[in-house]
């Protein structure tokens, strides 16, 4: 075999201190048990994210709920009878003369016959029979008024009021529930 010889070149003049060129580092050796820790932690976590999603995309969970208002309680009204009130009774139904019937019964409790004025009113399908009052202040005379007939709702109103703001005035709506019909159809407790 021929033998050639090459010119020399800066490859062949080496400095004889350390390594030259590209060597591979030593090998790490990998701890069993650490890898299991990652994958045991990545699992968990995969898991819990899942699971997390799923309950969220069936609306199960809500991120950013609505506040519910809160209730207020309400305050209960000591009725107080007051006959110092015009009371105006309005029979909302179709049967004639009721209104006449419960201004005997208001004015049997106290109030004079000349503040307690009976008429009919406009309609004749109210569902429920309530005494409308004006001002806050008017409640107690409103619930006292609701006790002497027997019982009804109370509620404040500016619609059944006089036009004469010196005037306190209570009005009665007589409802259906104070008719024949009515009262066969709700059950007596």
């Amino acid at each position: 075999m021929p033998k050639t010889t090459y010119p020399r070149d800066r490859f062949d003049d080496l400095p004889e201190e350390g390594r030259v060129g590209a060597h591979r580092a030593e090998n790490p050796r990998m701890r069993g048990w650490v890898v299991l820790l990652w994958a045991a932690l990545a699992t968990i976590v995969l898991v819990a994210v899942g699971i997390f999603g799923t309950l969220l995309a069936a609306g199960r969970i809500e991120l950013f709920p609505t506040p519910q208002p809160t209730v207020e309680p309400t305050v209960q009204v000591t009725p107080v009878l007051d006959t110092s009130y015009q009371v105006t009774i309005l029979n909302a139904t179709p049967e004639k003369g009721l209104a006449t019937q419960m201004k005997d019964v208001v004015v049997a409790a106290g109030w004079p016959d000349g503040q307690v004025l009976p008429s009919d009113a406009s309609a004749d399908d109210f569902p429920e029979t309530t005494v409308f009052y004006l001002a806050p202040e008017d409640q107690a005379a409103a619930a006292g008024l609701a006790d002497v007939i027997g019982g009804a709702r109370i509620e404040q109103s500016e619609v059944y009021q006089p036009a004469d703001p010196d005037i306190r005035q209570l009005t009665v709506v007589i409802g259906l529930d104070r008719t024949a019909a009515g009262q066969s159809s709700t059950p007596t407790p």
